[in-house]
């Protein structure tokens, strides 16, 4: 009888297993959240230099799985397509292109594009030619737009290489050509290894400090080597508006180039041998030269060693000259910096940088251009008589920019800013830019004084973008306009000298952003574009900016959304937390609001926002600073202040009847990953946690992570402490794992998230993982992203919103592992 029983108990047990939790291979949500992956989105702008041209490209923001899925090789920190010489992992993607003139209106569409992707759009100084990549399976090719003929073609048949060089062309800035860099062995047989090739990798250490961070996609033998150097190699090729091509000096691998403001010679950055193991090509030994216009070396500037021994410390540098750049006010002048501490801010010197510059014909001494007391972080060049040196130090996270007269840098310095980088309220605003004569970019100077500024305006009643003019002579700004509620508008270009005419993008809580013109000479708005909503179905959530204090007087700020049609007579609500924890050694600084009220509402596929539709109410960003004040490093009371922010989130949702406390669920991604799983290990706040692309370990990080510049053997309590690995046992809420297969980012590489899961189930705690095929750090194919919507509303149907829990099965699938 007994036998009896347990054989029906255990039938019972099958048959209540949901069945959404054993089936296997990629799925698809509810009909409201898959909509939400397809949603056509306002493209992406690129205004011409002279205001009259809006570019549109529509954004190609998912991928089939076929794509990612195609070959693919990681060498020296880049993952490569080996059959088109291009980097594999490009982010701004786009599948079309319409041009839309600013005054009449009129709309142009780009039709005769062949099939592929566009990519690395870029207007002539002259704004009468728009450049561009088209992106197909087997190469790559550099097209051009006419403005004057409304006609597209391909500019070269030779294919371009991307490999090292991201964008791989420039134009010049007299818009007379422009320089690319061509794929010299794309039509040469690939290399191919085999067992000969295979011999004892061996590295060995100096005896000399060499602290790296977690690098990947490194390289790993000889044969790594050889294709780095296969696939990398390029040639510099001077390309006319009729296409006539002709080369510049040799093949080389190129990371950098960069053509003189007076388009007559090229600042030239190769790499050089031997390779290292322990760090990505940025850091590769390099040859620094200047050229000219048919490859001649006519000045070299440095011959820069391997960098795997640069001190520890966020504003640590190599030694010797670096940060090469043109003056892009003078015709052929260049600059650089050259530190005078070792490379290490925690040295005591009374200048850490010097910045030196070589005019042509480059013969000369290079001569002392400025002293720079903190760390260099480069100039904004207006002319020989206005330029904005910028210099910063990470122990206090301040941040200087000063107003110089380039013709005497040392003399007549003007403090223009000091601030901390995190305090949005001091932000000063960015200069708006314009091209000089020679057709470069520099900051626009109106009667030799008076610069325009326009920022987001960070402020207690949140971001109220604004247009300064700031006169050079009196050190003094006037504010000329501010967005006024209920809409966030900002300023995107100005279209006349006096600041009365400039053009804006403005949107609300409910419209969608649009371009606009705005006359304040004649109080006049008019609208260029008229881009539709993307998510019709969500026009009814309500969004509310929520101010409240921490136990420590820390003052927080989040945005709640509420599912269209609920009124708080309802009762509360179940919630969904999404957030990401901040560093600040300041705790004014770490109180202030960085978002606006009046900010459309976007309900993208990547966070929290689509389960809305399910009637979750969704606390978005609720702010988790970690202060650090005077001696302490922010970290030294992670744990605490993290905890201490969750308690104060949910007790105003608690507080204003909108949640139950026993309903809430916190999840983040990457560095909010991290911040879920700790929170669920020291704290009782949550029902459940969702962590995407997470560390769990600070000590597979152990030489600094996020803005923690202490390695591991000076910190390990607080390394230890830190890490949710060491402290699983303590998790006793479920806990869903997602991470992409494939992921590059420094720290969290796929085993962070294989571990944690390993100690959850060996420890019988309730947790999935999750691991996406083809993925990186970020997800991109539409499968991927309709199948991470479907794990995370199954979770949330299963332990947020359902009262009972029911057991899981454990299983095994290509593209999930499930614990208990």
């Amino acid at each position: 009888m007994n036998a009896f029983r347990l054989l029906a108990a255990l039938i019972c047990c099958v048959v209540i297993v949901p069945t959404s939790q054993a089936e296997q291979g990629y799925q698809i949500p509810s009909p409201e959240l898959a909509a939400v992956v397809d949603a056509k989105l306002a493209p992406t702008s690129y205004l011409s230099s002279d205001g009259q041209w809006l570019a549109l490209f529509e954004r190609k923001r998912v991928v089939t799985l076929d794509e990612l899925a195609k070959d693919e090789l990681k060498l020296a920190g880049i993952k490569l397509n080996p059959a088109n010489f291009s980097r594999s992992r490009v982010s701004a993607k786009f599948s079309a292109v319409e041009l839309k003139h600013v005054q009449s209106g009129t709309v142009i569409n780009i039709n005769n594009l062949p099939s592929g992707i566009i990519r690395s759009p870029k207007w002539s100084s002259n704004s009468k030619y728009l450049a561009f990549v088209v992106e197909q399976p087997s190469q790559a090719n550099l097209w051009l737009y006419s403005v004057e003929t409304k006609q597209a073609k391909m500019l070269s048949s030779a294919a371009l290489n991307s490999v090292i060089t991201a964008t791989p062309y420039q134009w010049l800035p007299d818009s007379s050509a422009l320089v690319a860099n061509l794929a010299v062995n794309i039509d040469k047989p690939k290399l191919k290894n085999n067992s000969q090739n295979v011999v004892p990798v061996i590295q060995q250490s100096t005896g000399e400090k060499a602290p790296a961070r977690t690098y990947q996609n490194l390289l790993t033998s000889p044969f790594d080597e050889a294709q780095f150097k296969f696939y990398g190699q390029g040639q510099l090729a001077y390309i006319t508006l009729d296409g006539k091509a002709q080369a510049i000096g040799s093949p080389a691998l190129f990371k950098s180039f960069s053509v003189s403001p007076d388009s007559t010679n090229i600042l030239v950055a190769g790499i050089n041998e031997p390779f290292s193991y322990q760090v990505p090509y940025s850091r590769f030994a390099g040859t620094w030269q200047i050229w000219g216009m048919r490859g001649y070396a006519l000045a070299e500037l440095a011959k820069q060693p391997l960098a795997d021994n640069i001190p520890q410390g966020y504003d640590s540098v190599r030694t010797g000259r670096r940060n090469f750049e043109w003056r892009s006010d003078q015709g052929a002048e260049v600059i650089w910096a050259e530190a005078q501490d070792g490379g290490d801010m925690k040295t005591d010197v009374k200048h850490h940088d010097y910045i030196y510059s070589l005019r042509a014909p480059f013969k000369r001494e290079p001569k002392l251009f400025t002293k720079v007391e903190r760390r260099f972080a480069g100039i904004e060049w207006g002319n020989q008589n206005v330029a904005m040196l910028v210099d910063w130090r990470f122990s206090d996270r301040q941040v200087r920019t000063f107003v110089i007269q380039p013709r005497n840098a040392d003399s007549n310095r003007v403090l223009f800013s000091e601030r901390s980088y995190n305090d949005a309220y001091k932000d000063p605003g960015n200069a708006i830019y314009e091209r000089n004569d020679l057709g470069a970019n520099v900051i626009k100077i109106v009667g030799g004084r008076y610069i325009y500024l326009r920022g987001n305006g960070a402020s207690e009643q949140g971001n109220i973008p604004f247009l300064d003019r700031y006169d050079v002579k009196t050190n003094s700004s006037k504010r000329l306009w501010q967005s006024q509620a209920p809409y966030y508008e900002r300023v995107r270009a100005l279209l006349d000298d006096e600041g009365e005419r400039f053009i804006t993008v403005r949107e609300s809580k409910t419209e969608q952003p649009n371009f606009f013109i705005r006359d304040l000479d004649n109080d006049t708005l008019t609208q260029l574009t008229n881009f539709a909503h993307p998510y019709p179905a969500f026009k009814g959530v309500t969004k509310e900016q929520l101010r409240y204090k921490r136990d420590d007087g820390v003052e927080l700020s989040g945005t709640l959304y509420l599912p269209p049609n609920y009124d708080v007579t309802q009762g509360p609500l179940p919630v969904l937390m999404w957030a990401y924890p901040l560093e600040y050694k300041d705790k004014a600084v770490a109180s202030q609001v960085r978002e606006s009220p009046y900010e459309f509402t976007y309900i993208g596929y990547w966070g929290p926002m689509p389960y809305l539709a399910k009637g979750i109410a969704v606390f978005d960003d609720p702010k988790m600073p970690i202060v650090g004040v005077d001696a302490s490093e922010p970290n030294d009371n992670f744990r605490k202040q993290l905890v201490s922010s969750a308690q104060a989130a949910v007790d105003i949702l608690v507080k204003k009847g909108i949640a139950d406390k026993n309903k809430i669920a916190i999840a983040g991604h990457s560095y909010g990953a991290f911040m879920v799983a700790n929170l669920l290990a020291h704290s009782d706040l949550f029902k459940t946690g969702i962590a995407r692309s997470g560390a769990y370990n600070r000590t597979l990080t152990p030489f600094g992570f996020q803005g923690e510049e202490r390695d591991f053997w000076q910190a390990q309590s607080v390394y230890a402490n830190m890490s949710p690995f060491f402290h699983a046992e303590k998790i006793n809420e479920p806990m869903l794992m997602i991470h992409g297969k494939e992921d590059p980012n420094s720290g969290t590489f796929p085993m962070q998230s294989e571990r944690m899961y390993a100690a959850l189930k060996g420890l019988g705690k309730d947790a999935r993982l999750v691991m996406l095929p083809y993925e990186a750090h970020g997800y991109r194919a539409r499968k991927s992203l309709l199948h991470v919507l479907w794990e995370q509303e199954q979770w949330l149907d299963k332990y947020l919103l359902n009262d009972t829990a029911e057991p899981v099965e454990v299983i095994t699938e290509p593209v999930a592992s499930t614990g208990q």
